[in-house]
Parts: C-alpha cells; structure tokens; sequence
C-alpha cells in the first residue's frame, strides 16, 4: 500500500517576496532620468532667483517707498531737532530756517554719558547747536527744550509741555528717511487732542540715500532697526 507524501508550506515561505533583478542597463536609465529632473528643477530655481535678484531693486525701493512718508511742508512757528541723528537733524533745521519755513529752531536736551559729565567731549545737545550756529542760525534763535530726554517718546512729551508756555502751534521735525513713521506715530498720539500742527520731514543721510539703501550696510540695518522700533512702540505707548 502506497503511503501518501505530504509538502507541508510554512507562513514564511508564502509571504516570502519575489525579487526582480535589474540589469545594469535599467539601472542607468533610472539615474539618467533622476538626473534629468534633478536639473531641470535646479533651472527652475535658478531662473526664479535671476528673476528675483534683477527685479531687487523696484522691489526695495517700493518697500521703503510704503514706509517712508513725508508731509507737504508748510510755515510753521519751529523746527525741532531730535536728538540722535547728527548727520541729518541739525543740517535739515538749518535748511528750513534759512528757506524762512520756520522762525526757531529748538534742540532736545538729551541724557549725557559720563564722558560728556567731565567735560571729556561735548554731548549731542550741545553739537547740534554748534552745528547750528555754523550753519548761520543765529544764537537767539535757538532754544532747548526738555531735560535729560532719553528717547522719542519724552521728546514728545517736553515738547507738548513746551509748547503749553508757548505760542507755537505748528512744528516741523526733520529726521532721517527710515524714522519718519515711527517719529510722527509717537509725536500725534502724544498731541491728539492739540492745537499744534506736527509735520514730519524726511532727509536723506549722507551715508545711504533713499533711493538705493539696500547697497549699504548701514542701510539695512537702520530700516531692520526702525521697522522693529516702531513695533516696540506701538505695543508699549
């Protein structure tokens, strides 16, 4: 009697994967197309970046155009100089009185370092009118205003105290390009309410000019500066 003969198949072998061989001929398909796209999506990036790199410089400029604004200027009783910004400030006063849109000129008095205490240099208040007075601004038509001003904001409010003793009922304050916003932002909010017109000048620095600022180190780092700046007061004031 013949005995049947069983195969038994385990779960392993059934579940066991075929495997495909693949010629050395497919294998260099598969990279010559791998290839390929690899290149074409480094052109694609390269063209959008060309793009991009020649159109920098409309976009920059369009980008400080909408933050930077300047008010049409009119007669107005003073100029007032901001301390900071020796480069800019004083020169753009001095241009406004000799033009007759302002009869004086007023200078904050800013906090001194201990360098300017012991006589070792002359601090900010005291270079802005010197410069002042270089620039053919009489002597009488100078005035201080504030103590120890230690940023924008008690500039604002000496000068809204300043202006409660005095007759003035229009200013204009020139500043550097990048701070405008910032400047008249902080001026109005402190004056709301006034009778004193606030307008804000803008002057190019001689270090960058308004037109091309992303070509200079400086540059860049005041509009980054102002841009963070001008969030900082916003939140805080």
């Amino acid at each position: 009697m013949l005995t049947p003969v069983t195969t038994t198949i385990t779960p392993n072998e059934m579940r066991a994967p075929s495997r495909t061989i693949t010629s050395p001929a497919s294998r260099r398909a598969v990279w010559h197309r791998r290839a390929r796209r690899s290149l074409a999506a480094a052109l694609i990036i390269s063209g959008l970046a060309g793009l991009a790199w020649a159109a920098r410089a409309p976009l920059l400029r369009g980008a400080s155009d909408l933050w930077i604004g300047s008010d049409p200027l009119k007669p107005a009783d003073v100029a007032v100089v901001l301390g900071g910004g020796l480069d800019v400030r004083p020169f753009a006063a001095a241009e406004l009185y000799h033009k007759g849109l302002v009869k004086k000129v007023l200078v904050s008095q800013v906090t001194d370092g201990r360098a300017v205490a012991i006589g070792a240099q002359p601090g900010h208040t005291e270079v802005n009118r010197q410069v002042l007075l270089k620039l053919g601004v009489p002597a009488d038509a100078i005035e201080t205003f504030g103590s120890s001003n230690k940023n924008t904001k008690e500039e604002a409010l000496a000068l809204l105290e300043w202006t409660q003793r005095h007759t003035a009922r229009a200013m204009i304050i020139p500043v550097g390009s990048f701070e405008a916003r910032r400047v008249r932002w902080t001026f109005r909010h402190e004056f709301a309410g006034q009778p004193v017109r606030i307008e804000i000048s803008t002057f190019d620095s001689p270090q960058y000019a308004r037109a091309n600022w992303w070509k200079d180190d400086l540059g860049i780092v005041l509009f980054q500066n102002e841009i963070l700046k001008f969030i900082y007061y916003r939140l805080k004031y």
